[in-house]
């Protein structure tokens, strides 16, 4: 299949981007991605499982009446005790997906579910053509759940049907004794529902795993900023909001370091718009390394500024942070001719640090880093000021 995304030139490397260009028709991720995408299949199918389930308890209940009116011999009582036992595991199947507890075991438990209704219904047709050789067998249906109704991977959906044939086949030799003929004919007819069921389940995945890819990367694109790779502002609004809330129920702090880069209008005159966006890609990578514990955010206000949210952090702890920051851009030694400040590219940092109380929000704490922000930029910029 073509896996054409010229577009990809222009977007900064994230993983995401980089597995849609390296392609995935072994229907395989690189392994943190692999597990992200496994996740998000089990989510994702969640409602088509349960739809799936209700489907399969209909027909098979729909097998039980078929039985019972065909079959005119005590071996109907097996046939029946056979489905009533999968059928109480299909309903209890059911019991936690309408719960919707324990959801790791809902991938594990839809393959105990299809080969439990493979096998037992390969023992049904089994059992029954002993009675009557004309009797319809249900391995087709089965097949096509496992590739199409429950949500499986192509290689969970393949390993399933095909064990599934592989007992019809035991169960016809020595349950039922079918006639070689007829049993190569039978098998040779669920052979090609699986290819059939193989190709539309590797379409299927095929898409499922580019979409999921394309969706993730717009999520990026959207949350982040295209030239230093740091959270833009929409995404720091929003994601303030929600560490604010966790700040409150955990009785934490917050520091905000407000950074603005000296002089860049005269750096971006002197040396060009291109060695602008050079040096603030180098600011951003240093910021990055700044918030690297998980609750921490580094973000591009616009232009050359910049900022950096520390989550359970003191002020005097913020403010070697941003010290340490300065002194960081300061020893890269960018050379800035037009600066009054100093000859290299310097910084100049405005810190506020507040415990979140109720009614408080995003303004309060960036009101007071912006003054002090000011006041560093005021008193000779490259300097923190808290």
């Amino acid at each position: 299949m073509s896996l054409s995304h010229a577009w990809l030139d222009d977007v900064r490397p994230t993983p995401y981007a980089d597995q849609l260009a390296l392609g995935f028709r072994l229907l395989r991720f690189s392994r943190p991605l692999e597990q992200e995408y496994r996740n998000y299949v089990r989510d994702d199918t969640f409602e088509l499982k349960r739809i799936a389930l209700v489907v399969g308890i209909l027909v098979w209940l729909a097998f039980a009446a078929f039985d019972f009116v065909l079959i005119k011999a005590p071996e109907v009582w097996w046939m029946l005790a056979i489905r009533l036992a999968v059928l109480v595991l299909l309903c209890l199947f059911g019991g936690l997906l309408i719960q919707r507890k324990h959801t790791y075991l809902l991938q594990p438990l839809s393959l105990v579910c299809l080969l439990a209704l493979g096998a037992s219904a390969s023992f049904v047709v089994g059992i029954a053509h002993r009675v009557d050789p004309s009797y319809p067998y249900e391995g087709l249906l089965v097949c096509m759940a496992a590739y199409f109704l429950a949500g499986l991977r192509l290689i969970e959906a393949l390993c399933c049907s095909l064990l599934v044939l592989l007992v019809y086949v035991c169960v016809e030799l020595l349950v039922a004794d079918l006639p070689v003929p007829r049993l190569i004919n039978n098998t040779l007819f669920l052979l090609f529902g699986n290819l059939m069921g193989a190709v539309g389940c590797y379409l299927l995945e095929f898409k499922s795993r580019e979409h999921f890819l394309i969706s993730r990367l717009m999520r990026v694109l959207a949350d982040h900023d295209s030239l230093t790779g740091l959270h833009n502002r929409r995404s720091f609004n929003r994601q303030f909001e929600r560490l604010w809330r966790q700040a409150q129920r955990e009785h934490r702090s917050l520091a905000l370091l407000l950074c603005d880069v000296d002089h860049f209008k005269a750096y971006n005159d002197h040396y060009g718009h291109q060695a602008g966006d050079n040096v603030l890609q180098r600011i951003g990578s240093l910021l990055q390394d700044a918030a690297r514990r998980p609750l921490d955010m580094a973000v591009r206000l616009g232009g050359e500024e910049f900022a950096v949210l520390l989550y359970d952090i003191g002020e005097a702890e913020a403010r070697h942070h941003g010290e340490a920051l300065r002194q960081t851009l300061q020893t890269l030694n960018i050379e800035h001719a037009g600066s009054d400040t100093a000859s290299m590219l310097t910084m100049s940092i405005g810190i506020s640090c507040i415990q979140p109380a109720a009614g408080g929000a995003l303004a309060q704490l960036y009101e007071h880093a912006d003054r002090a922000l000011y006041e560093a930029k005021a008193f000779g910029r490259n300097q923190v000021v808290a």
